[in-house]
């Protein structure tokens, strides 16, 4: 009869598998982002990163209506679909080829 302890290769391999999935489970957890009525709803920090702005340039566009945002007591947030609407809006075609 064999023991089985925390060196024998099946333990060792079954572990380094656990492992691996709860990498999986973390990345999945850490880029999830819930949705609302199929709507997602990104942060300041999201938008400037995205936009690669200032956070003090959002206030900026929030200050002049530039940019649609919902706040709830002091926290903003904005819709995706809003800035991929100003994103299109402002876009324009090269004239060049």
């Amino acid at each position: 009869m064999e023991l089985i302890n925390k060196d024998t290769p099946q333990v060792k391999e079954f572990i380094s598998s656990l492992d691996s999935m709860l990498n999986g489970i973390e990345s999945i957890v850490k880029h999830y982002k819930p949705q609302l009525n199929g709507e997602r709803f990104l942060s300041n920090r999201e938008v400037s990163k995205k936009l690669n702005v200032s956070l003090r340039t959002l206030q900026e566009w929030r200050d002049t209506g530039l940019i649609p945002f919902i706040q709830i007591k002091g926290k903003i947030i904005y819709r995706q679909s809003d800035i991929d609407k100003l994103l299109q809006k402002h876009y324009f075609e090269s004239w060049k080829e």
